[in-house]
């Protein structure tokens, strides 16, 4: 029996799908036996939504005043204290996980393992490497805790329909005093978000301004679409750095993802890899990006865009 822990995502009230995705990464460890712990001020609403996800054996619980906001430093001390009855501690490789799971591993002595993409054997994983240009094979230590982070673009997530027990734990640790919450400031916007949108519209630096990246939101909306940017049209001031999806930005995989005006910087193409169909839109006939794209369109984006909104909008 392999006992995995899985350090649930959320965001004080709904859970982040990036959790089902890892379920379908620790199901595929042979004789997986799966707990979801949620750590919240409040946790009834998440520990809910944790317990549909099937395959899951057990939804763990920690609810402390401290745990209100996701701070690493607060929450890897109290994980650790749960890791000694597992053999494996898996979070999602998002921003939340990437925070975090290093946190756990440094105070339990062990390496990580890294974006986990597929599961070889019970401690032999795949994980891209070099800007997702090459994938490695890692096989992990069989006599310690394998703590690791599961490329939530590679999983489908788990599916929901399950009703798992819930049970509140406490875990005995000491919290640090160096670290204290200040406030969060973050984007609010009514389109999906990229990490989970199914469709996802992006642009370069081709849009010339701010101004004129108006008409992708337009497009996006018309979809209902999420909104992405390459780091060139992020660092020109065009988009919030949020929005940006690449090797330094987001890891994304749409079932739809239409790129316009970007020539496909390889930086760029390792945060789209794992799309399903990709659309390219750009003038440049000889762009990069058309190598990968399934449908392509050459043209200048300033009328192709609007034509498209318009088509369909109706």
């Amino acid at each position: 029996m392999a006992r995995i822990l899985i350090v649930a995502e959320h965001d004080g009230s709904a859970l982040n799908p990036s959790t089902a995705k890892c379920v379908s990464c620790a199901a595929a460890i042979d004789g997986a036996e799966i707990d979801v712990v949620v750590l919240a001020s409040n946790v009834s609403d998440i520990a809910a939504q944790a317990a549909e996800i099937s395959g899951v054996a057990r939804v763990l619980t920690v609810e402390r005043a401290e745990n209100e906001n996701a701070v690493a430093a607060v929450l890897a001390p109290q994980l650790v204290a749960l890791a000694g009855d597992y053999a494996y501690v898996f979070g999602p490789s998002t921003t939340f996980g990437r925070d975090l799971m290093p946190r756990i591993a440094a105070l339990l002595g062990v390496n990580q393992v890294s974006d986990i993409m597929s599961v070889e054997g019970s401690h032999t994983f795949r994980r891209p490497i070099y800007a997702g240009n090459a994938i490695v094979t890692v096989e992990a230590p069989s006599d310690v805790v394998v703590v690791a982070t599961v490329r939530v673009a590679s999983w489908p997530a788990a599916a929901a329909g399950d009703s798992a027990p819930v049970e509140a734990v406490s875990a005995d640790a000491d919290l640090p005093s160096h670290t204290r919450y200040v406030g969060l400031e973050s984007a609010v916007s009514d389109r999906p978000d990229l990490q989970t949108a199914a469709r996802v519209v992006a642009g370069g630096r081709a849009f010339g301004s701010e101004e004129n990246f108006q008409l992708l939101y337009k497009l996006a909306d018309a979809i209902g679409a999420g909104v992405g940017a390459t780091r060139a049209a992020v660092d020109a001031g065009y988009c919030a750095n949020d929005m940006q999806v690449g090797q330094t930005g987001k890891i994304i995989a749409p079932d739809l993802y239409i790129a316009i005006g970007i020539s496909g910087a390889i930086q760029h193409l390792t945060g789209i890899k794992d799309a399903g169909t990709i659309v390219a839109i750009n003038k440049d006939e000889e762009a990069p990006i058309f190598e990968v794209s399934d449908i392509g369109l050459v043209g200048d984006l300033n009328s192709a865009v609007p034509e498209l909104t318009d088509a369909l909008s109706k």
